[in-house]
């Protein structure tokens, strides 16, 4: 593993590795954020940030102005990659699809089989290596933006016990109703849907066994609110299941990180409460 950046930032160090995934078969790199305290050599909670399609780990660490609020809570902040990368990965002409649009699943069809791996490497690679590597407890939550959210929906759903706590920014919470998730899930898990259900925020809350609760930005000026987010669903979903919904709906405000930026600072300020409780 290799450091590739270094920044001094709000007392801390925001970083840059990379490092070989044996989960996804190629290289791969994250940023993380390093509090005081973790520089110091003392232990803290972390905050798993997974990001939307076309980013890097890149947008959020250079975006979201994320560093201050994660100094003042003494939380360490990692943002991986949204997918494998590569000359040998498999990839698409289209933004939605193949590198930069890996929607934080396994693939199972080709070519996307061999390389597309990402639930894996968020669930138990990335944080196996956090964990080794740098001052970091298994405390752990989880949020992520629109591809992201839904990742980040979708890891603390399936792994009752592993996040103490998760929230999105305008996530797709129904890929298996919208163009883009209907268009991934096609591409990398096939034409049976019911294979889709287990990356789909929407169908699993049905059965959740744990009441983890889920908090959600949603700016009303989103361009894709209509077409590719429709929080609404989850919500219901989750009213039917007795599995509160925690939505915010933000007058003006769009997809964008600017978006982001501005309610980042509540959402890491109401995880470090979780995280340290």
């Amino acid at each position: 593993m290799d450091r590739i950046e270094e920044h001094a930032s709000h007392g801390g160090s925001q970083q840059v590795w990379k490092h070989a995934s044996s989960t996804l078969g190629c290289e791969m790199r994250f940023g993380i954020y390093l509090p005081e305290a973790a520089l110091r050599g003392e232990a803290c909670p972390v905050l798993y940030w997974l990001s939307g399609l076309t980013c890097t780990e890149q947008n959020f660490i250079t975006k979201a102005g994320a560093q201050e609020h994660a100094a003042r809570h003494g939380l360490i902040v990692v943002a991986p990659d949204t997918s494998p990368r590569g000359a040998q990965v498999a990839d698409d002409a289209a933004y939605d699809l193949g590198q930069g649009a890996g929607f934080y699943l396994n693939a199972t069809q080709q070519p996307w089989a061999a390389h597309y791996r990402m639930y894996d490497y968020v669930v138990d690679e990335l944080p196996g290596l956090i964990e080794a590597a740098f001052p970091a407890t298994d405390r752990r939550a989880v949020s992520g933006h629109s591809m992201g959210g839904h990742g980040a929906l979708v890891v603390a759903l399936r792994n009752p016990g592993r996040y103490r706590s998760v929230s999105a920014f305008a996530p797709i919470v129904a890929p298996s109703r919208v163009p883009w998730g209907r268009k991934a899930f096609s591409a990398y898990l096939g034409i049976d849907m019911k294979a889709w259900e287990q990356y789909d925020a929407t169908e699993l809350i049905k059965h959740a066994s744990e009441r983890l609760p889920l908090w959600i930005d949603q700016g009303e000026g989103d361009e894709f609110l209509a077409s590719q987010l429709q929080p609404r669903l989850l919500q219901a979903a989750g009213e039917a299941a007795g599995h509160p919904v925690h939505l915010a709906l933000r007058p003006g405000y769009d997809h964008s990180y600017y978006f982001v930026a501005s309610f980042i600072g509540e959402h890491i300020a109401r995880h470090a409460q979780a995280l340290r409780s």
